[in-house]
């Protein structure tokens, strides 16, 4: 049995970014459809951050997607709501512990991440090792700590925009 001919004689090639191999963040027409437009720049936009600064870097009414540049040891971190974290390039440890009450976001309703004040007091639950393409869930209530040894990486957090939500619009987006 032989195969169906194709409809489409396009080729398509996969490029993939990285904080050291990306291109300056654009719109890239494909069939000059609007439909098939495509925009990425969190490799761009972590090349320039401080490493674990959250920038917003996507936005649907509460909903952000960030870029962190993972570099050394972040703060740790913890959230009322569960996040999701996609690392885009290099390795990534995150470590997790269980915060006892007094430690955990008062308010159920906040959004957005919160600094824990302080070690985390709680069990500790485990850590994963994340690379290209890999996401950990960050339940809620959860202290998070993101550890990189080697060559920073790329994150990008699924999140509410909160406190820590740093928005710099015009550093980040095409103009023209």
């Amino acid at each position: 049995m032989t195969a169906p001919a194709s409809t489409t004689s396009t080729a398509y090639k996969t490029r993939f970014g990285s904080l050291k191999h990306f291109e300056k963040g654009h719109v890239e027409p494909i069939d000059d459809d609007v439909r098939h437009y495509a925009f990425s720049n969190c490799f761009e936009i972590a090349s320039i951050s401080k490493p674990y600064e959250k920038v917003v870097f996507g936005q649907n009414q509460i909903y952000v997607l960030e870029t962190l540049r993972a570099e050394g040891t972040s703060p740790w971190f913890t959230c009322a709501h569960d996040e999701f974290a996609l690392v885009m390039d290099g390795d990534v440890e995150v470590h997790l512990v269980q915060l006892d009450a007094s430690q955990a976001v008062a308010d159920t309703e906040k959004n957005g991440a919160v600094l824990v004040k302080g070690e985390p007091q709680g069990k500790k639950m485990g850590w994963m090792k994340l690379s290209r393409g890999h996401q950990g869930l960050l339940p809620k209530n959860t202290a998070y700590q993101f550890r990189t040894a080697g060559e920073p990486g790329v994150i990008v957090l699924q999140s509410c925009k909160g406190d820590l939500s740093v928005e710099k619009w015009a550093d980040i987006c095409q103009s023209h």
